[in-house]
């Protein structure tokens, strides 16, 4: 389908961004990569009067070691990602994960603060964000915020950036050396997760995020309590499922999406080293 008319403005800064923001309100939509929002308007679930080119902001696409922190500008690409040599040293469990996201095409031009922003369930580096606890940076134009990546994703395709907000940076903690696994069950392999499972050991316990589980992205939070109570791979990711909702659809019914929870979590919790 073709997505009905619409204005277009080209922001030069994350300045003249917000600017728009403010000048359009709830008609303007931001566009980076183009590979979550073009899909809606072309389906018309998104019809904005404005759609403001954020792709050429200098600035915003950046990898780079901040303290205990790795800092990741919101225009970074997913083959960025998936190629860095800091992130492969400080969080290969995000480099995985970019790794499998859509295809080179996608890779090339789709960017981890696109994806985010998205808020889809589906979301592979939105898993991989909440089980290493991560933090993402928001603008305004009057301030600066950082959320918890707990606090970010607040409903269906919803997020807490505002409407005259900008999400900056991605931050998650340097765990180089720390065991992860990312599982992920689809039909083809260019196919978004039907579930999927990132895990990451942290400090005696496990950090989890399940994709495709309920209406946004979501820590399996019973799995990883039962870790840090000292259950094995096998009990803890027996409630992996616990408190999801997930969907049934034409790709799988939600019983079988629980069952695969259970099933991506336990290998997952076993290639951390649980036994």
């Amino acid at each position: 389908m073709i997505p009905v008319g619409f204005e277009y403005e080209r922001a030069e800064t994350a300045e003249h961004a917000l600017e728009l923001l403010a000048e359009h309100g709830d008609d303007a939509k931001l566009l980076a990569g183009g590979h979550s929002l073009l899909p809606l308007m072309k389906l018309r679930l998104a019809a904005p009067a404005v759609v403001i080119d954020i792709a050429r902001i200098e600035g915003l696409s950046y990898i780079r070691v901040d303290g205990a922190w790795l800092a990741i500008g919101a225009l970074t690409r997913h083959r960025d990602l998936e190629i860095s040599p800091l992130v492969l040293e400080h969080a290969p469990l995000l480099a995985r994960a970019a790794s499998q996201v859509g295809d080179p095409q996608v890779r090339h031009r789709g960017t981890i603060g696109g994806s985010l922003v998205h808020g889809d369930p589906a979301s592979d580096l939105a898993a991989v964000v909440i089980a290493l606890g991560g933090e993402l940076v928001i603008r305004g134009r009057r301030e600066q915020r950082t959320l918890g990546v707990d606090e970010f994703f607040t409903g269906f395709l919803e997020t807490a950036v505002g409407a005259d907000e900008l999400l900056t940076e991605i931050r998650v903690p340097c765990v180089g050396g720390t065991a992860w696994s990312f599982q992920k069950f689809n039909r083809r392999a260019q196919d978004w997760a039907i579930v999927g499972v990132a895990a990451v050991a942290l400090n005696g316990g496990a950090g989890i995020g399940l994709v495709n589980m309920g209406a946004t992205p979501l820590r399996a939070t019973a799995s990883e309590r039962a870790v840090a109570s000292g259950a094995g791979a096998v009990e803890a990711a027996s409630l992996a499922a616990d408190g999801a909702a997930p969907p049934s659809d034409v790709q799988a019914s939600e019983e079988f999406r629980r069952h695969l929870a259970g099933v991506l979590t336990r290998r997952a919790l076993q290639e951390c080293g649980l036994e």
